[in-house]
C-alpha cells in the first residue's frame, strides 16, 4: 500500500493568516505640521477552506503537501492606507472526505458535495489604525490595535467513498470478479487471498440507460475487528452505501455461518451499518448443480434476498441487478437515506486505532512535523505590544 496511488487518509498541518496591525501615525507635512492621526487599518489574514471537487477520487495530491499556510494580512500605513488582505487557501478534496482534529480525534467537518466549501480555519481580523480612535477630546491618539492572531490545527483527512452498493465478503469470495463482470472496472484478480489491496469503484449499467455505483473493498476475515488481516480500515468506504451486498462462495461448508461472521464484524466496526438494506449473493455457482442449489436454499437466512450467481459464466447476474435495483429504489431505503443524511452523526476518531493503522502501513504516526506558532512567525503579545510610526 505504501506505493499505491490510492490514498484514503492523510495528516496535514494547516495555519490561517494573522491580521495586520493598525498603523499609529501622525500626519506631518509642509504647511500642516499638526495634521492629526492618519494611521490605516491592518488587512485581514487569509482563511483556510476545504472544497469538494469531483475530479479527485483519492487524497494522493495531499500526500506530499503536508503544510498549508494562508497569507498574513498586511500592516496599515500612513495616509489612512489599508493593509492588504491575505489570500485565502482552498484545499480541494474528493467528495466524501471527513476531517478530524489530529490531536484530540474530535470530528471537525464533512465535505459531501462537489463545490461544497467549508471554513476550516478563519483568518485573523486586521487591527484598527489610530485614525479610527480620534475623538473631540482625544484628537491625536498615539495607539493602534494589533491584528488578531492566526489559528492553526493539525487535521486528519479521511476519505469515505460514495457508492450505492458495497461488496462485503471474505478474501477470494469473487468480489473483484463480479465488479469486473458488471462494470468496466479492471480490479486485480488472482487465485490467492487479499488480491484486492485497495477499494475499487465501478458503474453498473441497468435497463433504460440507468446505472448505479458499486464499491469493492478488500476482504475481511474473522477477527478483523481485533486487527487481523487488513483489519477494518477499508470498511469506512461502505459506511455511506445505501445497500450492502454480502458475497459467500457456494463451495463454503456453512454459508449461513460465514454470513453471520461478516455481520458480526460489521457490528463491531459500526452497529449502525446493520440498519442498511442487505442482499446475499452465493457466488461460484457454476460449481453447483440445480439439486444442490435447492438444498442450499433451505439452509440460508430468510430475512434478506438471496441470489445464486456465477460471475465467470454470467449465471444469475441479470437477476442480481434486478434485486439490487429493487432494493435501492425501495421506499424504506429512500426514507432511510433521507433520514441518515439529515441526522448523520460522526463518531470521534479513535486515535489508538489510527496509530495502529499507520504502523501497519509502515508509516510514522508522527510523520508530520508539529510546527508551533513561535517557529512559524512571531505573534505580538497584546499586552506588551510596541507601536512604531508608519
Amino acid at each position: 500500500m505504501a506505493d499505491s496511488n490510492f490514498v484514503d487518509y492523510v495528516k496535514i498541518y494547516c495555519r490561517s493568516g494573522k491580521g495586520g496591525r493598525g498603523s499609529m501615525h501622525l500626519r506631518h507635512v509642509k504647511y500642516n505640521p499638526n495634521g492629526g492621526p492618519d494611521g490605516g487599518d491592518g488587512g485581514k489574514g487569509g482563511s483556510v477552506y476545504l472544497r469538494g471537487n469531483h475530479n479527485y477520487w483519492t487524497l494522493l495530491h495531499l500526500k506530499y503537501q503536508r503544510h498549508v499556510y494562508a497569507e498574513h494580512g498586511g500592516n496599515g500605513g500612513r495616509d489612512k492606507c489599508h493593509g492588504t488582505d491575505g489570500k485565502d487557501v482552498y484545499i480541494d478534496v474528493p467528495c466524501g472526505t471527513v476531517v478530524y482534529d489530529a490531536e484530540t480525534g474530535k470530528y471537525v467537518c464533512d465535505v459531501m458535495y462537489d463545490g461544497q466549501t467549508v471554513l476550516l480555519l478563519k483568518g485573523g481580523r486586521g487591527g484598527l489604525g489610530n485614525f479610527q480612535f480620534r475623538t473631540a477630546t482625544n484628537q491625536a491618539p498615539r495607539y493602534a490595535q494589533p491584528g488578531e492572531p492566526m489559528q492553526e490545527m493539525t487535521v486528519i483527512l479521511e476519505l469515505k467513498l460514495l457508492a450505492d452498493v458495497g461488496l462485503v465478503g471474505f478474501p477470494n469470495a469473487g468480489k473483484s470478479t463480479l465488479l469486473s463482470s458488471l462494470s468496466s472496472a479492471k480490479p486485480k484478480i488472482a487465485n490467492y487471498p487479499f488480491t484486492t489491496m485497495e477499494p475499487s469503484l465501478g458503474i453498473v449499467s441497468y435497463r433504460d440507460s440507468q446505472s448505479f455505483v458499486m464499491a469493492d473493498i478488500p476482504g475481511i476475515i474473522e477477527g478483523a475487528s481485533e486487527g487481523k488481516g487488513l483489519g477494518l480500515r477499508f470498511l469506512r468506504h461502505i459506511e455511506r452505501n445505501s445497500l450492502l451486498l454480502f458475497m459467500v462462495p457456494g463451495d463454503t461448508d456453512d454459508i449461513k455461518r460465514e454470513y453471520e461472521i461478516l455481520l458480526n464484524e460489521l457490528q463491531h466496526f459500526n452497529p449502525e451499518m446493520l440498519d442498511k438494506h442487505r442482499v446475499l449473493a452465493v457466488t461460484k455457482c457454476d460449481l453447483l448443480d440445480e439439486e444442490l442449489i435447492e438444498m442450499l436454499r433451505e439452509t440460508l437466512p430468510t430475512d434478506l434476498p438471496v441470489v445464486f450467481i456465477s460471475a465467470v459464466t454470467g449465471q444469475g447476474l441479470d437477476d442480481l441487478k434486478d434485486v439490487l435495483w429493487k432494493e435501492l429504489n425501495a421506499e424504506s431505503n429512500k426514507l432511510q437515506e433521507i433520514t441518515a443524511e439529515d441526522t448523520l452523526v460522526h463518531r470521534d476518531k479513535d486515535m489508538k486505532r489510527f496509530a495502529a493503522e499507520l504502523e501497519a502501513e509502515d508509516a510514522d504516526a508522527d510523520d508530520v512535523e508539529e510546527v508551533g506558532i513561535d517557529e512559524l512567525d512571531e505573534v505580538e503579545d497584546l499586552d506588551d505590544f510596541e507601536y512604531t510610526d508608519g
